[in-house]
């Protein structure tokens, strides 16, 4: 398996950094449209209607999938021979952020849950705020693989 898995290590690391920029674009995108939901549209009328759409349609054929190929290659590459060295820093530091992402994402599923069942209590400021999240973890990661530390 270690053969196959150095064999294919650039397509691995390419299919990787592909399923982590349309997650990450996800995970910046539905904040900000709950944002306009809660500021702008409101609760019960075709607008709403057509958010909730958009919003189900980012998370189920854009995001979860993303993630999923993310997490598939990203395990791959940690289980490729010699890509990995567990002595140093980065490893750790990239493992726990991109948990934390993980949560960020289904904290946001439970979010959009939220505004089908018309019992979102978040105000806009509040989704703003969380909208930062993500940045912050992706500095972490981004830096945690450059310098490998």
């Amino acid at each position: 398996m270690g053969e196959f898995l150095s064999d294919a290590y650039f397509w691995t690391k390419s299919l990787h950094i592909v399923s982590v920029i349309a997650w990450m674009a996800g995970l910046f995108y539905l904040p900000r449209l709950f944002v306009y939901h809660v500021e702008v549209v409101g609760s019960g009328n075709e607008t709403d209607d057509l958010f909730q759409t958009m919003e189900r349609r980012l998370l189920k054929a854009i995001m979860n999938p993303a993630m999923i190929s993310s997490w598939i290659f990203g395990l791959c590459l940690v289980l490729t021979p010699g890509v990995v060295d567990w002595s140093l820093i980065w490893p750790w530091t990239k493992g726990f952020s991109i948990l934390a992402m993980t949560w960020f994402h289904m904290w946001l599923a439970g979010r959009r849950k939220d505004f089908m069942s018309g019992t979102n209590t978040l105000t806009g400021r509040r989704y703003r705020m969380m909208n930062e999240l993500p940045t912050l973890l992706m500095i972490v990661i981004v830096f945690s693989v450059v310098f490998k530390y």
